[in-house]
């Protein structure tokens, strides 16, 4: 089993995509194994984006993650981390695939309503920001009979 961070923008949370977005990870037998809500400080922010702190959008960025809650969550599933960022879509809207998430709910690249982890480096790095291991429930999920 692989895990990794997802979080839904304050825009997901604002325009009331919750349960939608999670339903989709639900339904492709994802397993929820941390879940808040939870507003970020700036901190927290400077924490997550840093690596892009030198580039032009990065003050609007960190404006727009503490502008709102989010909902944040860490998932597990067989290499969960490609099948997430599959379902999600590409960063920009335009070309994110038709039936993912934000090729149907998005509409800017930079407020495209969702974040997911791109790889186990920084799967580890993000999740620590939001949770502690302890957070992390173990649990037994039917459909984990079907894979």
């Amino acid at each position: 089993m692989e895990r990794t961070f997802v979080y839904l923008k304050p825009n997901a949370v604002r325009r009331g995509l919750i349960g939608e977005i999670i339903k989709r990870f639900e339904q492709r037998g994802i397993k929820i194994v941390a879940l808040k809500m939870h507003w970020v400080t700036k901190e927290e922010a400077e924490e997550l984006y840093k690596m892009h702190k030198q580039k032009s959008f990065y003050k609007d960025l960190i404006e727009f993650i503490t502008g709102g809650p989010i909902v944040a969550m860490i998932v597990e599933a067989p290499r969960v981390i490609e099948m997430v960022r599959h379902i999600i879509g590409n960063t920009d809207p335009l070309k994110a695939g038709t039936g993912t998430i934000r090729g149907e709910f998005a509409l800017t690249t930079t407020k495209n309503l969702i974040h997911a982890s791109d790889s186990k480096e920084n799967f580890e790095r993000e999740y620590k920001i939001f949770f502690k291991d302890e957070e992390i429930i173990d649990y037994y999920l039917d459909v984990q009979d079907d894979i």
